[in-house]
């Protein structure tokens, strides 16, 4: 006897069945998870770069732009920004989600290595 055959000679079974796999399926379907906006952890980087004494606008002009600059030549950035205050900057980059964290933090090295020749001497 087959599934189909089965199906033929019980149909009040074969309703039942359809009914119960309908009612499942609606309750399965409001238990399944859904997020308007889904927790993404966005590869980013921070630096921090002080200069004390030195003024916002002489650490935005002199540190963060050789900086940002530099940092412009990596691929994979989304996005840059950077806060300057008395002393310090801070330059946040985050990447593409498809770039990898460590390949982009040996890529920040290497921008800030070059960056450091044209940085103001403390």
């Amino acid at each position: 006897m087959g599934l189909s055959e089965l199906c033929i000679r019980r149909p009040v079974l074969t309703t039942l069945m359809t009914a119960s796999l309908i009612v499942f399926g609606a309750f399965a379907y409001r238990l399944l998870p859904v997020a308007a906006l889904p927790a993404v952890d966005f590869p980013t980087i921070s630096i921090s770069a002080s200069l004390p004494g030195a003024s916002p606008e002489t650490m935005a002009a002199s540190v963060a732009a050789p900086i940002e600059r530099q940092l412009s030549t990596i691929s994979g950035i989304s996005s840059m920004n950077s806060s300057s205050y008395t002393g310090a900057t801070q330059i946040t980059i985050q990447f593409d989600l498809n770039r990898d964290i460590d390949g982009a933090s040996l890529d920040v090295q290497t921008a800030l290595a070059v960056a450091q020749r044209r940085l103001p001497a403390e």
